[in-house]
Parts: structure tokens; sequence; C-alpha cells
């Protein structure tokens, strides 16, 4: 491409590949392996780190760095990479870490869809597995492995627990402490990850039909608003109530109790993509045996 389009302080190493019109702003740095679809723009001071492929129209602020190594004791330097999709902005101080070689889920990518949003100072962990249509607020803290479905929305300074899943839908309000897979179309708030209603302003956005918002409703009401219905392991059976009557046959009611049901079938300590998990203790314990032994103090 013309170097018109590349200011004179930037860093584009030669091994990047850059498509038509990507604009490569002061200070900013690509480097080998990275390959940016057309019409991209990094806007100042942004890092870029491969492998990693980007598609089109995507948007960085300054002080982002995508595509670093990720922070994992397993981590052992193989060629994992970050795949970003289209139309997604990455606003200031935003960092995306690569896969890490055991994720058998990702098979080494942190994937990131289209029309996403990721505002300052968010950070997405390794493995991650982004859709579409996410918004994470100021300062969200995604460890690895965590995915998102379309359409999430998260609050401010909200954090996920490694192996999380978000359902389609969901909304997460601020300050919220995810620990467990949380579940589409609802609201969950707070230290304790309370489910607190249905999503209805997400539902009216994304045109779900009022009737379906309302068969939401009621299952809601069946699965967490009953009192003395909500005691640990009384989950299941809730779900068998849900499938026995009408609501069952709406496909958003269908796709919350499967969601609900691959949490308590496969998941280890509510989290479905944890049973995935291949990495053990040892990966870990040989960072530490490999260190030097710390002298006397002194």
């Amino acid at each position: 491409m013309s170097n018109e389009w590349i200011h004179p302080s930037a860093v584009v190493d030669r091994r990047a590949v850059l498509g038509d019109r990507v604009r490569v702003g002061p200070l900013c740095y690509v480097g080998p392996d990275v390959e940016i679809g057309d019409d991209c723009e990094l806007v100042a001071h942004c890092t870029l780190m491969g492998p990693m492929r980007i598609g089109r129209n995507n948007r960085f602020f300054p002080q982002c760095v995508i595509g670093a190594a990720p922070q994992d004791l397993k981590f052992k330097g193989g060629p994992t990479r970050v795949d970003i999709g289209d139309d997604n902005a990455f606003r200031e101080g935003v960092t995306v870490h690569r896969g890490t070689e055991v994720d058998r889920l990702s098979g080494g990518v942190t994937r990131i869809g289209n029309h996403n949003l990721f505002m300052v100072g968010a950070h997405i962990a390794h493995d991650c597995d982004i859709g579409d249509h996410v918004i994470l607020a100021n300062s969200v803290l995604l460890a690895g492995h965590v995915k998102l479905e379309d359409c999430v929305n998260v609050g401010g300074g909200s954090a996920m627990h490694h192996f999380v899943t978000v359902g389609r839908n969901a909304f997460i309000a601020g300050l919220t402490r995810i620990t467990h897979d949380a579940p589409p179309y609802m609201k969950i708030e707070g230290y304790d990850q309370a489910v607190r209603g249905v999503n209805s302003t997400g539902l009216r956005r994304w045109k779900i039909s009022a009737q379906s918002g309302l068969n939401l409703k009621q299952a809601f009401k069946l699965l967490y608003a009953r009192k003395g219905k909500r005691a640990r392991g009384q989950l299941g059976a809730l779900l068998e109530e849900v499938r026995g009557n009408g609501l069952y046959h709406d496909e958003h009611v269908q796709y919350l109790v499967e969601f609900l049901e691959r949490k308590l079938r496969q998941g280890v300590y509510g989290r479905a993509r944890e049973a995935e998990r291949v990495d053990t203790v040892a990966d870990i314990q040989r960072f530490y045996e490999s260190a030097a032994a710390p002298g006397p103090v002194q």
C-alpha cells in the first residue's frame, strides 16, 4: 500500500500485510504476521502483535495493545493467534491476548466477532471467544477462556472468572462478579451474580418479539423468583417444570433451558467450558520448579 496512509513515525514490519486504505497513525507499531483488512484505522500509539488476522473496518484507539502473548504460566511460546472480524472499535487502553497451546476449545486462538465495542481499559485474556454485537464498558476484565455469546452487554468494572460463558442477550450490571455461567436474556447483578429479571430493553433492541419477552418473564418467575424454591440443587427440577408447560414451545425459552441444562449436566463449578479443560496443576508447577530458590532475607 502507499506510504501516504502510514505516518512517518509509525513502524510497520515488512512481514505485516495491510489491506487497502489502512490508516496507521503516529507512533503505532505493527508487528510481523499481522494481517489487517481494508479500511481499518490505527489512530495513534497502537501496538498490534502477531500472529493475528484482522477483518475490515476496525478502529483502534490510542494505547491499545492487541495480540500480545498471554499472561499464563503454562504458555510455551507457541504460534497462537488472535482472529478479529469486521467493524469493531477498540477504545483507549484495550488489551487483547493471544491464545494458549492447551485450550482445545479455542485451538490456540482468541476470537472476536463483528460489530463489537470495547470501551476504555477493557481486557480480553487468552482463548476468549467473543460473539457479535457485544459491548464491554470501561475496565471490564475477562479472564482466560471466557465465552460471550452474541448481543451481550457488560457494565463497567465487571470481572469474569476463567471458563465462564455468558448467554446471548444477557445484561451484566456494572461491578458484577461472574464466577459461573450467566443465563441468556437475563439481567445479572452484584457480587453473588444474582439474576434480577429479564433484559427487556435488550430484547426490544434486538427485535425479539413481545410474546417471547412475556414467555421469558414467565420462565424467569418459575426459575428464579419463587421464594422457597431456589435452594441449591433444585434448578434441575425447575427446568423440568418449564419443559413441561407451554413456554417451552418458544425458541428463546428453549435456548434458556438448554443453556442451563448444559451448565448442570457438564459444568464444573457451574462452568460448562471448564469440562474441556486439559491443563493440569503440573503445568503450572513447572514454572515454579524452574525458578531459582530465593536466597535468605537480608
